[in-house]
């Protein structure tokens, strides 16, 4: 035994340096990141935006556990079903993190047995994705949904998601970008038309979604060479996913001899051209283009579905940003609460799902590339002395202040000199400093300086509060 120890202690000899402390890599897990204050400055501005959108459409909020049972997203999710992070068995119960905000709502209407509802969630998923942090692609990251659930005249809610899409990626100045909309059942017509067997709808479907990433010719070598789909019928989806307009295209393939024919692509056309004349009283079909290549992979899509993509920057400082497309997705679900009801029971669905990482990525790049400044903090005012001994004082006035509601801070010594507290302004962005000094106690005032233009007032201590309001309140 004797030596058996003393060979283990050697060993742990030429391990250990650092007196036994053991090496760790200081990393965030693969697909992860962390956000700095800075980083969710921008975050923060981004999400503003978009819950103000939701609440201006009248939208409650809900909150979802981040896990779920497994079997509530087994088999919702088509071919990214492989994606799911499944957790270790806890006491009986296997879980899984949830991969999307869309089915733990279907879940919770289903369970709550709630027929109607117009809510908004915003919280992270789980993907176990190949990350691509450039593009904004993560393992954990944020989706903002907003879904309207309940049984209403056709395409009227659906044309309200779009326009949530317009408002909210026109308020946030992206750039260009274009909403590219279609139908399942326009698109199941389509493949049935064309010759594809019904067994294959879904797997040619998520072939013709890879369209706006690859060219044609390899989307058709897949279809035929991988998924075994007939040269012809590939030939004939050709024809029609190369399409993309307006009403005039619309007009034009309710007048398809084959496509019309079909009872599926026919109704999916009628409430398409239903749409576009609701977008058009909203003003927004400038925006809005009908792409018969637009697939979405998710199986439980039923009707109308659409994606928001921006369109390449020309602008010489952030050429890199090409890559991003997507960043806002979604349709109608008429089927997915049904699938949890235990009778059954459908509530038709439509959403909208805003990727916020992809916008976040490219805020992030274009505030690098402007050099705009951006300020972490809310502060203020700095409450600040010209003299020594003055600490008492401070304390009292930032007191008085935060009680206020007024946005505050000091520097947390005795005795800093004027330059420092000034400069610390400066550094955080803060737009006012309140000096108290022996003269200003006396006379019942505080010294006001406005940071930028370094002009000096004095204010009555009573005014103050009022004051800082004034000067600091947004337009």
């Amino acid at each position: 035994i004797a030596k058996e120890v003393a060979k283990l202690l050697e060993m742990k000899a030429q391990l250990g340096g650092d007196e036994g402390k053991p090496k760790f890599v200081l990393k965030t897990p693969k697909g992860t990141r962390d956000y700095g204050p800075k980083q969710m400055a921008i975050r923060e501005r981004v999400f503003s935006a978009i819950i103000s959108c939701f609440k201006r459409h009248g939208a409650e909020v809900i909150d979802t556990p981040v896990f779920e049972l497994k079997e509530t997203l087994t088999g919702k999710y088509g071919e990214d079903s492989k994606l799911i992070y499944d957790l270790k068995d806890q006491g009986g119960e296997l879980l899984s993190l949830r991969y999307d905000l869309t089915v733990p709502f279907a879940r919770y209407l289903a369970m709550n047995k709630i027929t109607n509802i117009k809510r908004y969630h915003i919280a992270k998923v789980y993907r176990r994705d190949n990350p691509a942090m450039t593009r904004g692609r993560y393992r954990e990251f944020y989706q903002c949904d907003f879904d309207i659930a309940g049984q209403f005249d056709p395409m009227i809610p659906d044309a309200e998601c779009l326009k949530i899409v317009h408002e909210i990626l026109s308020d946030l100045q992206l750039g260009d970008f274009v909403i590219k909309v279609n139908d399942r059942r326009i698109l199941d017509g389509m493949f049935a038309v064309c010759g594809v067997p019904d067994s294959k709808f879904r797997t040619i479907c998520s072939s013709v979604d890879k369209l706006d990433k690859v060219p044609w010719e390899e989307v058709r070598s897949e279809m035929v060479g991988e998924k075994g789909l007939s040269p012809e019928a590939a030939d004939r989806i050709g024809e029609y996913v190369q399409l993309h307009g307006g009403l005039d295209l619309i007009e034009r393939l309710l007048q398809d001899a084959k496509l019309s024919q079909n009872k599926l692509a026919k109704e999916g056309l009628g409430d398409m051209k239903l749409l576009f004349e609701y977008l058009t009283l909203f003003g927004i079909t400038g925006k809005i283009s009908f792409d018969l290549s637009l697939a979405r992979g998710l199986d439980y899509y039923t009707g109308v579905i659409f994606e928001a993509v921006l369109l390449q920057q020309e602008n010489e400082h952030v050429e890199e940003l090409v890559g991003v497309g997507s960043v806002a997705g979604g349709g109608r679900y008429d089927g997915l609460v049904g699938m949890f009801d235990p009778k059954g029971r459908k509530v038709p669905c439509v959403g909208v799902s805003i990727g916020i990482e992809r916008i976040f990525s490219i805020l992030e790049q274009k505030l690098e590339a402007s050099e705009e400044k951006i300020r972490t903090t809310e502060t203020q005012v700095l409450v600040a002395s010209a003299q020594k001994k003055l600490l008492e004082e401070r304390l009292k006035l930032i007191s008085e202040l935060w009680d206020a509601g007024i946005k505050a801070e000091m520097l947390y010594k005795k005795n800093p000199k004027l330059l420092n507290q000034l400069q610390y302004c400066e550094d955080t962005g803060i737009p006012l400093v309140a000096i108290v000094g022996e003269q200003e106690l006396k006379d019942g005032v505080v010294k006001l300086r406005i940071v930028a233009t370094r002009e000096e007032v004095n204010i009555r201590r009573e005014s103050l509060v009022e004051e800082i309001r004034t000067r600091t309140s947004q337009p």
